[in-house]
């Protein structure tokens, strides 16, 4: 009797340890806050074409942009899976990735703070949807953006001046 208690024991763990995942690192606002904005000592009229240029340079189409609120939102082309998947399973999985941007003058600095988020969308043929939103925090993919804006800056101040 005791062997099959410890057997049923080690098996319970082993089940319970499969369900845990390990957790995600996570930031903290001000770590995300960081790698998401930059100041820039050109004017908000400089920095904001500049931000939609440079999302267009990467691929993305304007949805929105206002310079009064200093929001731009865009997003990237759709990719589906396969259409084998589509027909022998149903299924219809669809990734587009959104940004978005506010850019403010603060006295005589423009502040410009970009958002990317990954969004996945299933839907089968019975009719259920689902939709998963994933932020973007990969410090690189902020600097390559950043690093855009600050030549579009400098090229727009050259003929702003």
């Amino acid at each position: 009797m005791k062997i099959s208690n410890i057997f049923i024991a080690i098996l319970a763990t082993l089940i319970l340890s499969g369900c845990m995942t390990t957790p995600k690192p996570t930031m903290t606002s001000l770590e995300i806050r960081s790698i998401q904005s930059r100041e820039y000592e050109a004017p908000k009229e400089v920095v904001f074409p500049s931000v939609i240029s440079v999302f267009q340079d990467l691929g993305y189409t304007i949805s929105n942009a206002d310079i009064q609120t200093g929001l731009i939102s865009a997003e990237s082309s759709s990719e589906s899976n396969s259409v084998i998947s589509k027909i022998l399973l149903g299924v219809t999985n669809v990734s587009q990735t959104r940004a978005t941007a506010f850019v403010e003058q603060i006295r005589d600095k423009t502040n410009a703070r970009l958002s990317f988020v990954l969004v996945n969308k299933s839907s089968s043929a019975w009719g259920q949807a689902d939709r998963q939103d994933t932020p973007l925090l990969d410090a690189r993919l902020y600097q390559n953006a950043f690093e855009r804006i600050e030549d579009a800056i400098f090229i727009r101040s050259q003929n702003y001046w």
